[in-house]
Parts: C-alpha cells; sequence; structure tokens
C-alpha cells in the first residue's frame, strides 16, 4: 500500500528483513527525535464459481493472525476470507481462492513475484479460470516505492529529511512529481490485468478495493506519533489519495467495480485512538500502517455492500 506506506516490513529473505529493520529502526528513532464494455460486475446476482482474491498485503491482511503462505503472509481473518465466509452461508460461492501476497506489485499479477531471485509467488491471475465468479483486488501501493520492501524507501527518506526542515514538507520538496509519475506508470498495467481478468472470467464480478484511510485529515493529530513533519504527513496524505484514484478510475474504465474502502475506515488512521489501521509501533497484530482485523472487516463489509448495492 498504501501500499507498505510508512514502515511495513512485507516479508522477504534475511537480509530483507534486516532491512525492513533498519527502516523501521529509523523511523521508531525519529519519533524519539475509451468506455469500457459491461461486464458482469455491473450489478445482478454474483456469478456461480470460485471467488479469487487477488492483490497485496492489505488483501492479505499481512501481519494479522492466523498467517500462512510464508513471505505472502496471508491472514485468516483479511477481507477476502470474511467475504468468503460470509458468501458461503448465502449459500452464493462454491469455493475460496486466496491467492494475495505481502509486497506484490502491479506486474505480480502477470509474472512470477520474487524475492531477490527466488520466487515468491506465481502469477496471481493463474489463479482465475472460466469457473471464477468473483474477483476481489487491492494492488498499486507498492509501485510507489522502487525497493523491494514497496513504499518503505519513500518513508526512510521521509524520515531523514524531517531533521533537516522540520517545519516544512522536504519530502514533498525532494520527490516533486515522482510518485506521481510512479502511478501513471502503473495505471497501464493494472487496466491490462484488469483486461486479462475478463478474457479469463467473462462472467465474473470484478472489484477493486482501494486503501484505507492510513493518516487522518488534520496531520496534526500525527505529532509525536509519526516520523514525518506535518507538511509531509499532508503530502503523504495525498498520496494515498491519487493511489485512490488512480486505481478507481482504471477499474471504472475496464469494466471493475471500485469498493471505497478509504471513507469506511476514516476516523479511525494510524494516529487515532481507536484504530483500524495500526500506528509506526503497531499496538494490534498487523504490519505498520496497515489494517488491523478490525480493519480488514470493515474492508469486506465496504466489499460486501458492493457486492449487494
Amino acid at each position: 500500500m498504501f501500499p507498505h506506506p510508512l514502515c511495513p516490513f512485507t516479508g522477504g529473505t534475511v537480509s530483507r528483513a534486516v532491512s525492513a529493520t533498519a527502516a523501521c529502526a529509523l523511523l521508531a528513532a525519529s519519533l524519539a527525535t475509451v468506455a469500457a464494455p459491461a461486464h458482469a460486475a455491473d450489478g445482478g446476482a454474483i456469478p456461480a464459481g470460485t471467488y479469487v482474491a487477488l492483490g497485496d498485503s492489505y488483501a492479505a491482511g499481512a501481519g494479522v493472525p492466523a498467517q500462512s503462505a510464508g513471505l505472502c503472509m496471508r491472514s485468516s481473518r483479511n477481507y477476502g476470507h470474511v467475504v468468503a465466509e460470509t458468501l458461503q452461508r448465502e449459500a452464493a460461492l462454491s469455493s475460496y481462492k486466496d491467492v494475495t501476497c505481502a509486497a506484490a506489485k502491479v506486474d505480480a499479477l502477470t509474472a512470477t513475484q520474487t524475492d531477490v531471485g527466488i520466487p515468491v509467488n506465481g502469477p496471481q491471475l493463474d489463479a482465475v479460470t472460466p469457473g471464477t465468479g468473483l474477483v476481489t483486488l487491492t494492488i498499486g501501493g507498492n509501485n510507489l516505492g522502487t525497493s523491494a520492501l514497496g513504499f518503505v524507501d519513500v518513508v526512510a527518506t521521509c524520515a531523514a529529511l524531517a531533521v533537516t526542515n522540520p517545519f516544512g514538507a522536504p519530502c514533498r520538496d525532494h520527490y516533486g512529481d515522482t510518485l506521481g509519475n510512479r502511478l501513471d506508470a502503473a495505471a497501464p498495467q493494472l487496466a491490462d490485468a484488469l483486461r486479462r481478468i475478463h478474457a479469463k472470467a467473462p462472467r465474473a464480478k470484478v472489484l477493486v478495493a482501494g486503501y484505507p484511510a492510513v493518516l487522518p485529515d488534520d496531520p496534526k493529530k500525527c505529532l509525536f506519533k509519526m516520523p514525518a513533519t506535518t507538511g509531509d504527513l499532508a503530502y503523504l496524505r495525498s498520496v494515498i489519495g491519487k493511489l485512490n484514484d488512480m486505481v478507481s478510475t482504471t477499474a471504472a474504465a475496464n469494466g471493475a467495480t471500485y469498493v471505497d474502502t478509504f471513507n469506511a475506515t476514516k476516523g479511525h488512521d494510524a494516529c487515532s485512538s481507536d484504530r483500524w489501521i495500526e500506528g509506526i509501533l503497531p499496538v494490534k497484530p498487523a504490519l505498520s500502517l496497515h489494517p488491523n482485523a478490525t480493519g480488514e472487516r470493515v474492508m469486506a463489509d465496504a466489499v460486501l455492500k458492493a457486492l449487494h448495492g
């Protein structure tokens, strides 16, 4: 996500874990200092068949117990599982397949996801077949970063720059249009993946869930809780908004339904006293700046509302 915003370890080799831990330490220390054709997704009953969940750590529920699938960090309480359990109770689902994986970028939908050359997860779209009736997807946030750790490199930079201009927005000044350009580059990849899903599963409903409200409207609420300046916290929140705009626009243009999880989680961000998104130092099991079990359930509720709406 927000792909792996501020300091999430999204799985990887020992060396990658060390790098992630170092980045987290830096953050903790700084605290002290053309129109698309109509598809099944447009409404009506859910087509019979398998439900396939795709996406990154926000879809996987990384860090939320119980975890499985090794480095992919899939939770038995991620939003896909909650949706699947509900649909099974409603007899609206025959089977469920979860191929979400932490650290996935958009190209992980169509290519094997690797860590330092070692395969971590196969192409996620391999799970989509003509028998698929429902697909959910959350992805794109990790494309904001350049490293295998996704957005952690951006956040580490923000933390390091904060001391150089504590009353300004040094990270925003440093990146300029770079992060927006990275989102622009990810959009056609996501569009291609959505078209491939429709080609592989013509009957399927496809729902693309956006990213939740990681940061509050007022960055001052994060004073002494986040390692970036208030100016850069406002900037990072705007980046999340641009990420969701890219995802929603691409979904609408390619026969998919966008699910707004941002508004569903507002007021329960990483700086809130009632968090559904954990902070830099999680209090409940979850990765930093990722949904906890309640956050995943709220995301599931948003998906179910979109399905039944």
